[in-house]
């Protein structure tokens, strides 16, 4: 798991940063599936999905009604912290992704 969380977050040249564009989204996914199945009660009914949009991608979770606040928590201090991890690997390849909890 550490060797996943470094490839997204660790220093990369600028030349490997541009030549992992293509696996990234999917690695973000993976990180955001982690961390949100980790978090809730029924981890086998959350569904990650990935919508291209004008403005960069979007990963949209779906969970039960029940776990949605567990993965907002209090004041929206969790899903403030997913999207500013997600935001800032992101960032890192020149790439805008955002991260949206559906009912």
């Amino acid at each position: 798991m550490f060797g996943f969380i470094k490839k997204l977050f660790g220093g990369e040249s600028a030349a490997e940063s541009c030549a992992a564009k293509s696996g990234d989204l999917h690695d973000l996914e993976d990180f955001v599936e982690y961390v949100v199945k980790s978090l809730v009660d029924s981890p086998d009914e959350v569904k990650i999905t990935t919508v291209n949009g004008k403005e960069g991608a979007t990963i949209q979770v779906r969970c039960r009604k029940e776990d949605i606040g567990k993965i907002v928590g209090k004041r929206g201090k969790i899903i403030m912290a997913i999207r500013s991890l997600v935001s800032g690997a992101a960032g890192r390849r020149r790439q805008r992704v955002s991260v949206d909890v559906l009912d």
